[in-house]
């Protein structure tokens, strides 16, 4: 039975996570929009009903928000390091490899 339970929650974790609004906002790349815990203030917006989250966030909110309200509240805290420096334009020259 608990191997039922942690792959159920493995499944729904996975499922959120490809409407992350957290990634989604991050990956719309554009100057016009906020960073800084931008996933969670575009649920936060979905869910409160805001208009055009296109215009303001550059992505459309995930269809259920309110359950990717915490992943997207983490994501952002882990994000935010980064999302910070680039808002205040800190060039952090991050490369990757070998």
């Amino acid at each position: 039975m608990s191997h039922r339970i942690a792959a159920g929650a493995l499944l729904a974790a996975l499922s959120l996570l490809a409407g992350c609004a957290t990634l989604r906002t991050l990956n719309a790349n554009r100057p016009d929009v906020p960073l800084v815990y931008s996933g969670t203030r575009l649920d936060w917006y979905a869910i409160h009903g805001g208009c055009c989250p296109l215009d303001h966030f550059g992505a459309e909110p995930p269809p259920h928000p309110a359950l990717d309200l915490p992943g997207s509240v983490l994501l952002d805290t882990l994000f935010l390091p980064f999302t910070l420096a680039a808002e205040l334009g800190v060039a952090l020259n991050v490369s990757g490899g070998l």
